[in-house]
């Protein structure tokens, strides 16, 4: 059985601390963790302190070559940013780490401050500046555009009423048809203007619309799985445009594994939200929805402009499901927001109740 080593007094400070801490003595071997770094990593002391550097670094993701080189060095460093695997879920964190002497005993003290809320905070309200510039630009193009497809489209059906031959009305029609292609595109871009009437509903029972929809035409590597808290209550809202927003978002998951040789799950799962803050707004309930695949994970140099109109990382795809989808879920006073990493990607959509 493992027992719980002796805490040196230097580290009795720690206990309270909210920041994590864990330290390590000079055969890099953990010997003390603080109930916040039990938190952070999930998992209990008598786990932790099982664990050397080397471990650490393989279940984690540690960075173990600047920590080993402090007790040469007998220096300190910083890095900003490191991405840890919790329980197979990125953590992001600021580490640091110091070299001491205690009582003739050497250790390496580890902080791991949790950035991940601040830094997914600062993204979205970035994202969100960024992403209205881009949709003022598109809009405006798109109603430029729109005029004179109209006109032209007029002048076609004119021209069709005029020609004498029904060989050349074959050449107008072409023209019609065409304009009518590119004015629904443009009425795409120009997105979901307001809300429709809001009425009483289930969440669940727009997403079970979705699932239907999806399995439709599901793809044979892909299993799609539920996991619904039926507690959560009816709450008002447009059924239709949030069926629209949750179908672009799952086919889009669904569609970024359906080349994947391997087979994935793509899960779309629900619970409530106590106490959250959407869009600067304090709400006491909201529900969580979430949509989380097992596929390679968003590029990324697609991850600052994901939800921009026209941005995708498919050839085939037109870049407006994921923008359509935030514009739907801003009508309904929520936020969407993701994490995405090799093997996880998660969309998370919070709704007010």
């Amino acid at each position: 059985m493992q027992h719980e080593p002796s805490t040196p007094l230097i580290f009795a400070f720690m206990e309270e601390a909210k920041t994590a801490f864990v330290a390590l003595n000079s055969s890099l071997k953990l010997i003390y963790a603080n109930p916040a770094s039990e938190q952070l990593l999930s998992q209990s002391k008598q786990r932790l302190y099982q664990q050397t550097l080397q471990s650490l670094a393989e279940q984690f993701h540690f960075p173990p070559k600047p920590i080993k080189k402090l007790l040469l060095n007998k220096s300190s460093f910083t890095e900003n940013e490191v991405t840890l695997n919790v329980d197979f879920h990125p953590v992001l964190v600021d580490l640091s780490a110091s070299y001491i002497v205690f009582e003739d005993e050497e250790y390496v003290i580890i902080e791991m401050r949790c950035i991940e809320q601040q830094k997914r905070i600062s993204q979205v309200h970035y994202q969100e500046h960024q992403q209205k510039a881009a949709q003022e630009l598109v809009r405006g193009l798109a109603h430029e555009i729109k005029n004179p497809l109209g006109g032209l489209r007029g002048a076609a059906q004119l021209l069709e009423a005029e020609l004498p031959d029904p060989e050349l009305k074959e050449f107008t029609q072409i023209i019609i048809e065409q304009a009518d292609r590119l004015s629904a595109l443009v009425n795409r871009l120009l997105g979901p203007q307001k809300l429709g009437t809001r009425s009483v509903h289930n969440i669940h029972s727009v997403l079970e619309s979705v699932r239907r929809l999806v399995n439709i035409d599901l793809p044979e590597n892909v299993k799609l799985q539920i996991d619904y808290d039926p507690s959560i209550p009816d709450f008002e809202m447009q059924s239709d445009q949030l069926q629209q927003a949750f179908l672009n978002i799952v086919q889009n998951a669904v569609q970024a594994l359906q080349n994947q040789p391997e087979q994935h799950i793509v899960t779309i799962r629900t619970r409530t939200a106590h106490q959250i803050t959407i869009n600067g707004l304090p709400q006491r309930l909201a529900t969580e929805i979430k949509i989380i695949d097992t596929g390679p994970g968003i590029p990324e140099h697609l991850k600052s402009t994901l939800f921009y109109p026209m941005v995708t990382g498919r050839k085939d795809g037109t870049g407006l499901g994921l923008s359509i989808a935030q514009e739907l879920i801003k009508q309904h006073h929520g936020r969407i927001e993701f994490t995405s990493s090799k093997g996880y990607t998660e969309f998370a959509v919070y709704l007010p109740i």
